[in-house]
C-alpha cells in the first residue's frame, strides 16, 4: 500500500514580514519546513550541473578558488540587471523545486511547509497544494530589517520591497493569511491554519 504523499504548503512574506518567525512556530507543531532560500544557496554550490550553468552564464569568478559561491560578485551582477536577475531564477529555481519534492516525499506528516521568499514571484506557488501569506505593514518591516541587518539603509530596503509583489497582489493568490503587525496574536491565526489543513488532508 502507498503512502498518503503530505500536502505542500507554501509559506511567504516580504522581508520583514516575519515569514521565518511564523514557519518556526510550525515548526513546534512538529511540521517539517523546507527553507528554499537557504537550500537554494546549498544547492548552487553542491549541484554540479547547477554549478556548471552559473559558471557559464555569470562567469568562473561566480565561484572563489575553493569552491565557494561568490555572494559579493554574483549580487552586483544580478541585481544591477533585471534580465540576468531573471536568467538566475530560470537556472536556480526548477533545480530547488525538484529537491523540495524529493525532500517532501520523505516525509510523514500531513503537510509540509516550504518557506521561500519569492513564491508567487517566481510562480513556484503554482505547484503548491496551499499557500499561506504573512502580511505586516511596510513601516514595520523596515525597521524590523533595519535591527536585523544594521549595514542596510531605508533606502537598500524600500528597493527590495519594490522588487517584491504587493501584499495586494500577493493575498490575492493566497490561500490563508496570517498578520504579523504586534497587535494581532499570531498563534491563534496558526492554529486556525493548521486545523484547516490536517483537516483537508485527512
Amino acid at each position: 500500500m502507498n503512502k498518503k504523499k503530505p500536502l505542500l504548503v507554501g509559506i511567504s512574506g516580504g522581508i520583514g514580514a516575519g515569514k521565518t518567525l511564523i514557519s518556526k512556530i510550525f515548526s513546534l507543531l512538529d511540521l517539517p519546513v523546507y527553507n528554499a532560500d537557504e537550500r537554494a544557496k546549498w544547492l548552487m554550490i553542491y549541484h554540479q550541473t547547477l554549478k556548471k550553468n552559473i559558471s557559464k552564464e555569470f562567469g568562473e569568478e561566480s565561484y572563489d578558488k575553493d569552491g565557494g559561491l561568490n555572494r559579493s560578485y554574483l549580487a552586483n551582477i544580478i541585481f544591477s540587471d533585471p534580465e540576468k536577475t531573471s536568467r538566475i531564477n530560470e537556472l536556480v529555481h526548477p533545480v530547488v523545486g525538484e529537491d523540495f519534492k524529493r525532500w517532501a516525499d520523505s516525509q510523514h506528516t500531513a503537510y509540509v511547509l516550504k518557506e521561500a521568499a519569492l513564491l508567487f514571484e517566481t510562480g513556484s506557488y503554482k505547484s503548491l497544494d496551499a499557500t499561506i501569506h504573512v502580511t505586516a505593514s511596510e513601516s514595520i518591516r523596515i525597521e524590523r530589517v533595519k535591527s536585523r541587518d544594521p549595514q542596510r539603509s531605508t533606502t537598500q530596503i524600500r528597493q527590495i520591497i519594490q522588487k517584491q509583489f504587493t501584499d495586494k497582489e500577493k493575498n490575492k493568490l493566497a490561500d490563508f493569511l496570517i498578520t504579523n503587525d504586534e497587535s494581532t496574536l499570531v498563534i491563534p491565526q496558526i492554529i486556525k491554519i493548521h486545523e484547516h489543513l490536517l483537516s483537508r488532508a485527512n
